[in-house]
């Protein structure tokens, strides 16, 4: 599958979309996949301070629980509370509905160090 190519990814599978000063997060359609069935997402609380690429929840899957990393600094401003009831939403939306959650952007130069949409696909190249 393409990646999205107005996104910028981590190297630990998550994605984000910046819109002016405002980042969206979710993990990619490779994560999702190699996860499987996602039974349970525990995101940051509204108004936590984040840093680049640090923990900031957990992925819980069938086969496996995985720490969520975050690929910019910054303050959680929304978490997508339909991932509560609906944790396999991520699995059916990665790139759309199954987002997890939003930053205001501290620092926009972060993502300088975040991979475009094709050296995203070499590195999942490399992983298969």
């Amino acid at each position: 599958m393409a990646q999205p190519p107005d996104l910028l990814y981590s190297r630990e599978h998550e994605w984000v979309r910046i819109d002016s000063d405002t980042a969206t997060i979710g993990i990619t359609d490779y994560a999702q996949s190699s996860l499987g069935d996602i039974v349970y997402v525990e995101l940051p609380k509204v108004g936590t301070q984040v840093a680049q690429f640090s923990n900031t929840g957990v992925i819980e899957s069938v086969k496996a629980v995985s720490d969520l990393y975050t690929p910019l600094s910054g303050e959680v401003t929304e978490v997508n509370e339909a991932l509560e009831n609906d944790p396999a939403l991520v699995n059916r939306e990665p790139f759309a509905g199954g987002w997890l959650f939003k930053l205001q952007v501290k620092d926009s130069k972060q993502s300088e160090n975040l991979l475009s949409p094709d050296s995203y696909e070499e590195l999942i190249a490399e992983a298969q």
